[in-house]
């Protein structure tokens, strides 16, 4: 691990070279990952879309623990006395007006079968990072991809349990989540413009199922799209440094939110709502640091996870939402 700013200053250079390379900011914008040469890497494992570095089929004796135990065992969800009292603080800072959206995020404490290593190559999702013994993360949610001068953000803001009846309708006609999901498309739409030309919204609360080990979920997204400056090439890590940290994981506006995540959650998120992304030469693709699983200095593994909290937010039902998000996307 590096320093952050270092991180930025690599990826301008390779960048303007062409030079292909994988990287990662954590959420405190204060470490990151770089790798050159990522495709023949042995010591980060990543999938961006269709490109990986690893190639190793479901074993036979996996396939079976697939099968036979539980995938991902919760050993103690988050402390319900914790998250009151961090749901408490950030809704005074909401009726100050400190902040109209914020994302709180809590740890449960898990245990699995797979290795870290194990999970990545089994777990079906567009992005996913894996650091050995330090963290795994399997990620739904694109942060920017920039292509042929485009550059596009999707944040997800609402899920919903897919075997509920008209879940579908019911996710789309919520009057918090569609108060949650405009706020956030205003901030990636105020960010993507900060780095273009000119920006728009391409696709605007569209719905996509993801298969889980606990079951089918639906999560609801926009697309988010710009025209970048010319020479984008050059300043990549200057365009992806200054719209860190991702809104969607954070919140609106962002200075003041950041303050009361720090205040309300008492611990840094390092990696965790962080991005990473890959570079091929030409084009570059990114996901926001979701779906994460971590394992801390006394061997023991949680799971963060998380949601935005509005006005119109319930403790209960954000609590609720939070373990809802621990699963795992697993072949099977």
């Amino acid at each position: 691990m590096i320093a952050a700013a270092d991180v930025r200053e690599k990826m301008n250079r390779y960048g303007a070279d062409g030079t292909p390379f994988l990287f990662a900011f954590d959420f405190e914008m204060e470490k990151g990952l770089f790798e050159p040469d990522p495709l023949d890497s042995k010591r980060i494992l990543f999938r961006v879309g269709d490109i990986k570095n690893y190639s190793s089929p479901l074993s036979e004796s996996i396939f079976a623990r697939l099968f036979d135990d539980d995938l991902l065992k919760i050993v103690n969800p988050p402390d319900k006395a914790h998250y009151s009292n961090a749901f408490d603080l950030v809704f005074k800072g909401l009726k100050r007006g400190d902040t109209y959206l914020i994302n709180l995020t809590c740890a449960t404490e898990v245990n699995t079968v797979l290795s870290f290593e194990e999970i990545i190559t089994n777990t079906t999702s567009p992005y996913a990072l894996c650091v050995p013994g330090c963290f795994v993360c399997f990620s739904p949610e694109r942060f920017v991809s920039i292509n042929k001068g485009i550059i596009t953000s999707s944040p997800m803001k609402g899920t919903i349990d897919a075997t509920l009846p008209d879940a579908e309708k019911i996710i789309l006609a919520d009057y918090k989540e569609s108060c949650e999901h405009n706020t956030i498309t205003d901030l990636i739409r105020n960010d993507i413009g900060a780095v273009s030309e000119r920006v728009w919204v391409d696709r605007f609360r569209y719905t996509d199922r993801i298969i889980t080990d606990r079951g089918e979920i639906i999560q609801v997204s926009s697309d988010i799209k710009g025209e970048v400056k010319t020479g984008w090439e050059n300043q990549l890590g200057d365009i992806i440094y200054n719209l860190l940290p991702a809104g969607s994981v954070s919140g609106a506006p962002k200075p003041s939110t950041l303050k009361l995540i720090s205040k309300a959650e008492g611990e840094k998120r390092g990696f965790y709502t962080g991005v990473f992304g890959y570079f091929d030469g030409k084009s570059l693709d990114s996901a926001v640091l979701i779906r994460f699983i971590e394992k801390r200095a006394d061997g023991r593994m949680f799971y963060r996870s998380g949601g935005g909290v509005t006005v119109n937010s319930s403790e209960k039902d954000e609590y609720l939402e939070a373990l809802s998000k621990v699963y795992m996307p697993i072949k099977k």
